[in-house]
C-alpha cells in the first residue's frame, strides 16, 4: 500500500536538503535505505542532505541530520539554518528559537530568509603541515590557496579525505582564497563525497583559520563567497578558543510535494 508523506525543500546559499516534518514520527529514521534514495538527484528528490525536524523537551524543536549516503551525520551548519526557516513556515517558532542538533544547543534568529545561527564554541584546533584542522561541530581541514576558481576541488579533496590519516573517520576539506572584500571557499563534504555549493560549519572553520593565521584577537566578522551565494561568520577568539560564534546567511524553500516511501 501506497504511503505517502509532504516533504519539502529548503536550500541555505546553494547547500540544499529535504526537509520533513516529523512531530509525529510518520519518518522512519533508521531507514537508511529510503534516506540515500530520496537524496539520489536520479531516483529521488535530490539534496545534499535529509533533515526531520522533531519534538524535543526543554527545546523548540529537534534536529536530526542525514548526509545523502543515509547515514546520520554530524552537525550542518546551512543545513540548521534551513531548519530554522521550515519552523518559521510552518508556525513552530517566530523570530527566534532555542533548538537541540547532534552537537547540543543552538539558538538562532530569523529576519527574512536570512538566519542568523548560534554556533558550538571552538577550542581545539591543530596544523597537518599547513592545513588548519578542527571540529566546529563537523570535522573540517582548512588549506589556503590560489586560483581556487580553476582548483579540482574534486579530485584534490578526494585525495586528501581518502588519505591515511582521515579515510576512517572522513573528513570535510576546504579550500579557501583571499579576495579584496573578504574570502573564497570551496567544499569537499564527507557524505556527500563531493563538491557541494557551500558548507556552513566549512565555512566557519575557514573563517576561525584565517582569525588563527592573523595572530590577532577580538571581534571578528568574515565574509565567506561560496559557490552558492554570501556567508557571514562572526566570533571573538581569545587566544586557542573562540566564542560567540554565529553563521548568517539566506535560507529558503524551493518547492514542496508528496512522495510515497512505500518500499
Amino acid at each position: 500500500m501506497a504511503q505517502q508523506i509532504s516533504f519539502y525543500k529548503y536550500q541555505g546559499a546553494g547547500n540544499d536538503f529535504i526537509l520533513i516534518d516529523n512531530r509525529n514520527l510518520i519518518f522512519d529514521a533508521k531507514n537508511q535505505d529510503l534516506i540515500e534514495k530520496l537524496c539520489d538527484r536520479r531516483f529521488g528528490i535530490g539534496g545534499d542532505g535529509l533533515m526531520l525536524l522533531q519534538n524535543t523537551n526543554n527545546y523548540d524543536f529537534q534536529m536530526l541530520y542525514f548526509n545523502a549516503d543515509g547515514k546520520e551525520g554530524s552537525m550542518c551548519g546551512n543545513g540548521g539554518r534551513c531548519l530554522v526557516a521550515f519552523a518559521r513556515d510552518l508556525g513552530v517558532v517566530e523570530s527566534n528559537t532555542v533548538f537541540l542538533a547532534v552537537d547540543g544547543k543552538h539558538d538562532a534568529s530569523i529576519d527574512g530568509n536570512q538566519v542568523n545561527l548560534g554556533m558550538i564554541d571552538v577550542h581545539d584546533h591543530h596544523k597537518d603541515g599547513e592545513a588548519f584542522v578542527m571540529n566546529t561541530g563537523s570535522p573540517h581541514y582548512v588549506q589556503f590557496t590560489e586560483n581556487l576558481q580553476e582548483k579540482d576541488v574534486f579530485q584534490e579533496g578526494y585525495a586528501i579525505r581518502n588519505n591515511e590519516t582521515y579515510k576512517t573517520e572522513g573528513i570535510n576539506i576546504n579550500f579557501i582564497e583571499k579576495e579584496e572584500d573578504g574570502y573564497f571557499v570551496r567544499t569537499f563534504e564527507r557524505g556527500v563525497e563531493d563538491e557541494t555549493y557551500a558548507c556552513g560549519t566549512g565555512a566557519v572553520a575557514s573563517a576561525m583559520s584565517v582569525a588563527l593565521q592573523s595572530g590577532e584577537d577580538g571581534d571578528f566578522n568574515i565574509p565567506i563567497r561560496v559557490l552558492g551565494g554570501q556567508l557571514y561568520i562572526s566570533f571573538h577568539k581569545d587566544g586557542n578558543s573562540f566564542s560567540q560564534v554565529y553563521l548568517s546567511g539566506p535560507a529558503e524553500q524551493v518547492f514542496q510535494g508528496k512522495i510515497d516511501i512505500s518500499q
